[in-house]
């Protein structure tokens, strides 16, 4: 067995004394703390809401400040609230009134400290540790901190509220270490998706001055790596986290630019379990990874992403595991209504709901299982596979999308134009009839006149059901995507009059749909073609609509009435980043970063994550847009190239724009998603270094072609020249190196030795290390 170093003992770090009865923080604006040593970590308050404040321990030295403990997550102190060390030792933190919030109670105390473990400690007069925050973790544990028996991690609520969360780690009295979902609000356990299955054996969970993180036995002996990739505490902060997505995150941040090797100034993830909290989750657990009705996925990051089915969204938008409502009235059970016409499905493949079926049949075809529960009021989705067919009702638990399930979820929504039925059409019948019968009764002899009252209330009648018609009932995102008429989109943007952008298949214009709240989209109206305009529509539509990411512009719908074929996507309110980039607002070099990471993800999820890999074939600056907050999403797949299941690569006619073309375009090469990753080489020097990727206007025609220029800069050791302008990237030369040399291996001539887009993105998140391209050999030469 293999025996690992116990931390550092508490008592044997130096530290700053807090004195008693003269040592107290109050809750207010001023920030003061109890710092370490070191400074490296604060005691203090930390404001979470106006007026709310956390008493607190946190990283004093990052800009990010992140709290790695706290006294009253779940009950936050009021402006004025004071944290203090009485004569008597006790150590209380009491509102302005007098009224305690929280407190420890500890004889014999003589002093307190802050320690440069990130421990604060209450000490005697020997030195001997009467009570430490190490003992009372909340959602984290730090080197030398140990989670010993009965020692837990409870979540917090949310990334931005640190409140009691969802999920617990838990080192239980039986020696077995365990991840649960607590059933919140209430404090017990209802489903293990992880465990060390260490029964009778496992003693504690020690985190050692290495960076290893293991369950030991009692004899020290390790039972089980929770993180095998250590890191040195000399040259990386690090913390283990339970987030409040369910997942143990082990993370790292350079104490020093200079000892980043590959890796950010940000805090980045060395290890993590479970692998994948969606398939994870037992089928017994109530809400799952994601709450009820709504479906968790990993993104390329492998992070689990909630979202909820086409037709339903978010029961509270400030909560993402809040679960999801359907935005459309439910199907009427009422025989004499029968509003099966008003119903549908939408299909998501790879997705299921598993267990708590009402209903299931074997050896049935696909379109049997849609008529039946399509016939069924109760049933609110079926999931289909392998011949078998299972119906589920309201609400649906454990929502899962991964390729390797083999199902399909059929979600049943009621159709775009349909009216809502509420109340239900039998009762209007019976309410219209009440009314006649009524009217008749008073106006008693007047045949004629009766004949007239019920001809004017039919008429009104159909009046009102066809002013409810037009009213649009619209899903939001995901695979569902809504039919406009060319009259609809020619109103919402006032004849065509703003025009965003054109191209040389379509024009782009601005629009509003007035009946959801006035929203702003894109219509991007496709030019007239000859023969194969149709096609190209429906190829671009099935292959927007199927896509799902933070980083791609969301196809809203599309209008096909003969010649007019217009695409409808969200609006993107900051324009293209050639806009943000090339105008005289020079953005800093933190926004062009970040829109390279974004743009690296979305491409990742093309080529890769997508059911039908996807070709972009034109990445450059004006087809990667920002949104109201800067994120970066790109558009326009006008031009993609879908390939089949089991297809890798095609030949086809020249697609992009110049200057960002990958070489085997015009060598009559098979084309495959390098050619992407190409483009993306060209688009990240242009961020690196803030201008075109051509400019015939600078004065030494060496540096006229920016691909050249980089590597002979990168070659000779002159990267400042790239960035001469630019006072923060000439500050920051190792990280603009990095990304030079990502660039380099991006726009090699030849595609195998081109990267993936996902290994671009470990390289330009700094978890793998970027090796010396080589020279390019561009094909202009």
């Amino acid at each position: 067995m293999l025996v690992l170093f116990l931390p550092i003992l508490a008592n044997a770090q130096s530290y700053r004394n807090v004195s008693l009865g003269s040592s107290s923080l109050i809750a207010n604006n001023e920030n003061s703390t109890w710092l370490s040593p070191s400074g490296d970590f604060a005691f203090g308050f930390r404001q979470m809401v106006p007026g709310g404040y956390l008493l607190a321990i946190w990283f004093n030295k990052i800009p990010e400040r992140t709290i790695v403990w706290s006294a009253n997550r779940d009950n936050l102190a009021e402006q004025g609230s004071r944290i203090q060390l009485l004569a008597d030792g006790r150590f209380v933190l009491d509102d302005p009134r007098g009224q305690l919030i929280w407190a420890v109670a500890s004889s014999g105390v003589a002093y307190g400290a802050m320690l440069d473990t990130g421990n604060f400690v209450l000490i005697d007069n020997t030195s001997a540790v009467l009570w430490q925050s190490f003992d009372h973790p909340t959602d984290s544990i730090l080197p030398a901190q140990m989670l010993s028996n009965q020692g837990r991690l409870v979540s917090s609520f949310s990334e931005t509220n640190y409140s009691s969360g969802r999920f617990i780690f838990w080192m239980q009295g039986d020696g077995n270490l365990v991840l649960y979902n607590r059933k919140f609000p209430m404090d017990d356990n209802i489903g293990a998706y992880f465990a060390t299955n260490t029964v009778g054996s496992g003693f504690k969970v020690v985190f050692n001055q290495s960076g290893y993180i293991t369950l030991t036995a009692e004899n020290e002996t390790v039972l089980y790596f929770l993180s095998s990739n250590g890191a040195s505490t000399a040259q990386y902060y690090q913390r283990l986290v339970l987030e409040y997505d369910g997942v143990l995150r082990h993370y790292v941040y350079p104490k020093s630019g200079d000892l980043t090797v590959g890796r950010p100034m940000s805090w980045s993830v060395l290890d993590f379990l479970p692998g994948n909290i969606c398939l994870s989750m037992p089928i017994n657990t109530a809400w799952g990874a994601c709450g009820f009705n709504s479906i968790c996925s990993l993104g390329i990051d492998r992070r689990p992403t909630c979202s909820c089915p086409t037709g339903y969204s978010l029961i509270d938008q400030s909560d993402r595991m809040s679960g999801c409502k359907p935005d459309f009235g439910s199907q009427s059970c009422d025989q004499e209504s029968k509003d099966t016409s008003l119903f549908t499905f939408v299909d998501m493949p790879n997705t299921n709901f598993p267990g708590g079926e009402y209903m299931s049949y074997t050896q049935v075809q696909e379109d049997w299982c849609r008529q039946d529960c399509l016939d069924d009021c109760l049933c609110a989705f079926a999931i289909y596979g392998g011949s078998n067919c299972l119906k589920k009702k309201y609400p649906l638990s454990n929502g899962r999308l991964d390729s390797s399930i083999g199902q399909k979820a059929l979600i049943k929504i009621r159709k775009n134009n349909a009216t809502i039925a509420t109340p239900s059409t039998s009762s209007k019948k019976r309410n219209r009839s009440t009314v006649i019968i009524t009217g008749s009764v008073l106006l008693g002899s007047s045949v004629f006149v009766n004949i007239l009252l019920l001809i004017a209330l039919l008429l009104f009648g159909f009046r009102l059901r066809s002013k409810v018609v037009q009213k649009h009932s619209t899903p939001p995102g995901g695979t569902h995507l809504r039919s406009f008429t060319f009259k609809e989109l020619q109103d919402a943007t006032n004849g065509f009059k703003e025009e965003l952008g054109n191209g040389a298949c379509s024009n782009v214009y601005k629009g509003t749909l007035e009946y959801e709240n006035d929203r702003l989209i894109a219509v991007k109206k496709l030019k007239k073609m000859a023969n194969d305009s149709a096609k190209e529509l429906k190829a671009e539509v099935n292959s927007i609509s199927r896509t799902n990411h933070k980083n791609l512009v969301q196809l809203l719908g599309y209008c096909d009435e003969g010649e007019n074929k217009l695409l409808v996507y969200e609006y993107m309110s900051n324009g293209s980043v050639g806009d943000f980039l090339f105008n005289n607002s020079r953005p800093n070099l933190y926004q062009r970063l970040q829109i390279a990471f974004s743009t690296a993800r979305g491409l990742c999820y093309l080529h890769e994550e997508c059911s039908t890999q996807i070709i972009h074939c034109d990445i450059k600056p004006q087809n990667v847009l920002l949104d109201e907050s800067l994120v970066a999403k790109i558009s326009d797949f006008g031009l993609a190239k879908l390939l089949r299941d089991g297809q890798t690569r095609t030949t086809t006619g020249i697609r992009g724009t110049r200057g960002y073309v990958a070489p085997e375009w015009f060598r009559n090469m098979p084309i495959t998603v390098k050619v992407d990753v190409y483009s993306f080489g060209i688009l990240l020097l242009e961020l690196i270094c803030c201008r075109r990727n051509v400019d015939t206007s600078v004065v030494n025609e060496n540096e006229e072609i920016l691909s050249d220029w980089a590597y002979d800069c990168y070659k000779y050791g002159t990267l400042h020249l790239l960035v001469s302008n630019d006072e923060e990237a000439s500050n920051d030369i190792k990280r603009v190196k990095k990304f030079v040399m990502v660039a380099i291996w991006c726009i090699q001539e030849d595609p195998s030795l081109r990267p993936n887009m996902k290994r671009v993105l470990h390289m330009l998140e700094g978890s793998v290390e970027v090796p010396h391209p080589p020279y390019p050999e561009s094909f202009m030469d």
